[in-house]
């Protein structure tokens, strides 16, 4: 019999659920004729949050950019409830990618890189071969101090995300908190968030990763896909999957 497959989060339905949904029931739903803003509020974010709260149940480990998510919307919702100023939410929004960028860079001095929980990974890479290899070829310490490098450059995308971040909440939010208007406002600067701040800040990490395979293919000499994790669960599902003659 073949091994189970680890079901894969559909990027669809996380995309309809965190943005499309709220989106939708904050732009359309804060008039007082339906739900009102602060029910509007409460309802389009907790699609996020259960979404966040299920994943984490479900893959039974703190992931931690979905903590930060987490939290980040649920201080959109408060803040949002209790009707402060929207310079708060500009504030916010700026803050967590930046405290988590000082986070990233503070953790250099550390025995526990945060870089390392965040993309050398078992989910991306085979880790063991990783490091057997590094060790095999006495590139370990060079791997660390490449490593300095790839943090800035993946804090440098935190950076840009809580300039992006602050620039979009102060330019979207104008109405009066509590008012529909400015509900309607937090669903439209939801919305575009995910394009005026998201794709700056994937171009950014994206280069970083692509740079962290040079690294690792450079250094442990071996190929990309002998370091990719989903290549090493191919063989062993292939050599339980025998075809009957």
């Amino acid at each position: 019999m073949s091994k189970e497959k680890t079901k894969q989060q559909n990027p669809l339905v996380s995309i309809v659920v965190n943005v499309v949904i709220p989106v939708a029931i904050l732009s359309l739903l804060s008039k007082e004729k339906y739900l009102g803003p602060v029910w509007a509020l409460v309802v389009g974010l907790l699609f996020p949050i259960g979404y966040g709260l299920h994943t984490l149940v479900k893959e039974r480990k703190a992931d931690f950019m979905s903590i930060i998510g987490i939290v980040s919307v649920t201080l959109t919702g408060v803040f949002g409830i209790l009707k402060f100023p929207p310079e708060y939410i500009a504030i916010k929004e700026a803050a967590i990618p930046l405290l988590l960028g000082l986070a990233i860079i503070g953790s250099l001095k550390t025995p526990f890189p945060l870089i390392k929980k965040i993309m050398m990974t078992e989910a991306l890479f085979d880790v063991e071969r990783l490091k057997q290899a590094l060790k095999e070829k006495g590139n370990e310490a060079q791997f660390e101090k490449r490593l300095v490098g790839l943090t800035w450059g993946f804090a440098s995308s935190m950076f840009l995300s809580a300039g992006l971040n602050y620039a979009l909440a102060k330019i979207v939010l104008k109405s009066p908190p509590g008012s529909p208007e400015y509900t309607a406002e937090l669903g439209k600067m939801t919305g575009l968030s995910h394009v005026v701040v998201l794709i700056p800040c994937m171009i950014v990490m994206i280069w970083v990763l692509n740079k962290l395979f040079d690294t690792l293919i450079e250094l442990t000499g071996l190929k990309l896909n002998d370091l990719l994790a989903a290549h090493h669960k191919e063989k062993p599902a292939a050599e339980s999957d025998p075809q009957v003659d």
